[in-house]
């Protein structure tokens, strides 16, 4: 997620996400187009560079199949409050302020991380627009605005009386806003930059966090018991939905191929050469030219039986429609892999911190990316325990030693107050990575 605290200008792993609400001048000063383009420049310079041909060549090669070395990637997510402060962000207008952290992200990738993440030499601008929602609102109490914690009232108290009440969700596109930023870039960028008009409409397709946040997580897990038919029927309601909205997306050409350097699923990136698919039409995408994402941490507590009955079947009637697929985040898989294992065109597999990943490796054998997640614990203290960080990148390493692995932190809430510690992490992880050879 973003470190920035603008509702308009929400930035995720993938990008830029909305710029909706974007309010006064799209102007820019002199001082800030100086930066800018001085930012864009020595992006574009590193993007030329020959290692991010074999970067992507290396991801290729991964996505595929194809034996590489273990890759490695670090987004420090709320960690990039440490590295990059406020303070050092220069612009003023809210929209600028992001573009130029999000130029000095990748700079910073490659100058200070130097993991696997190519840096490509475009600007994405993404679409202005309202996403409707599903016709009834949680009513919040806390600070989730704020990254602070929250608890909420769920809408839905009566199946019956409530379950009416839902809509699919509409997506409503401003065409000329978008448009008037994406001039904007493109007058900032364009002779530096590839500008690309790209939209990032969702992280997961998986559902459940919808039906958390309108029934509520323990209304959710008691109903699978005490009223399995409500649950169905909500969930039927979403996978409709959700597909209503991705059909929609598909038909008026507002989908995007993320088949190279877009982030996908709960981490690694999607160049491959086995999509888009055939038929393939460069100014129509269709789900079936994309990596599709589904995931279920809300139901880490429910048995595989319940998951398969309830949750995988509504994920599946949407994840077969996508070339690829990755499933999974931080919810352990390895119980559920049975059933997992069924989603159609299945890829990249997470396998989080509470996962029993000797089993995984086992079970993903060579025909699906191990996708690990090492704890970022260890990254949470000022002084970080190198050796505890070593111990468990062996063990990783020992355990998959036949699989095609990569290595994905993520999830920092903090470094500590102390940056340096996301690049220390992948210096560890390419000197456990030589060692294991």
């Amino acid at each position: 997620m973003s470190n920035e605290r603008d509702p308009s200008t929400i930035q995720t792993a993938s990008g830029l996400s909305t710029t909706r609400g974007i309010s006064g001048r799209l102007s820019v000063t002199p001082r800030e187009r100086d930066l800018l383009r001085e930012l864009a420049r020595h992006v574009a310079e590193i993007a030329a560079r020959p290692q991010m041909e074999e970067k992507a060549r290396l991801w290729t090669a991964h996505n595929d199949l194809r034996d590489t070395t273990p890759l490695v990637f670090i987004d420090p997510e709320n960690g990039w409050n440490e590295i990059i402060l406020q303070k050092q962000i220069l612009c003023e207008h809210p929209l600028l302020r992001v573009w130029e952290m999000a130029l000095r992200k990748q700079i910073h990738w490659a100058e200070e991380f130097k993991d696997d993440k190519v840096i490509e030499p475009f600007f994405d601008v993404p679409y202005n627009y309202d996403d409707t929602g599903w016709g009834l609102v949680a009513d919040m109490h806390g600070d989730p605005a704020h990254g602070g914690s929250y608890v909420w009232d769920a809408p839905i108290q009566d199946y019956e009386r409530d379950l009416p009440r839902l809509k699919y969700p509409e997506i409503i596109v401003d065409h000329e806003q978008t448009r008037a930023v994406l001039e904007l870039a493109q007058d900032l960028f364009g002779d530096i930059l590839t500008v690309r008009l790209r939209g990032v409409w969702y992280w997961t397709l998986g559902m459940t966090w919808e039906f958390i946040t309108l029934r509520g997580l323990s209304n959710f897990m008691l109903d699978m018991y005490d009223n399995p038919e409500g649950v169905h029927r909500l969930m039927t309601f979403l996978r409709d939905g959700t597909l209503a909205k991705m059909e929609f997306l598909e038909r008026e050409g507002l989908l995007a191929l993320n088949t190279e350097g877009t982030y996908v699923g709960s981490g690694g990136f999607g160049w491959t050469e086995q999509l888009p698919a055939e038929g393939f039409n460069p100014e129509h995408v269709r789900m079936i030219d994309m990596w599709g994402f589904g995931e279920s941490q809300e139901t880490v507590g429910t048995s595989p039986e319940m998951f398969a009955e309830f949750i995988l079947p509504y994920q599946k009637s949407v994840l077969e429609r996508f070339g690829l697929n990755c499933y999974g985040c931080c919810e352990p898989l390895h119980g559920r892999w049975d059933h997992v294992k069924t989603i159609p065109r299945l890829r990249r597999v997470s396998s989080s911190p509470w996962a029993d990943r000797p089993l995984m490796a086992e079970q993903l054998g060579r025909d699906y990316i191990f996708s690990v997640k090492p704890s970022p614990t260890p990254l949470a203290f000022a002084a970080m325990d190198e050796d505890e960080v070593r111990r468990e990148l062996r063990e990783v390493l020992s355990v998959s030693r036949d699989s095609f692995l990569e290595l994905m932190m993520k999830d920092n809430h903090t470094l500590g107050g102390n940056p340096e510690n996301a690049s220390r992490w992948v210096e560890i992880a390419r000197e456990e990575i030589d060692r294991a050879r």
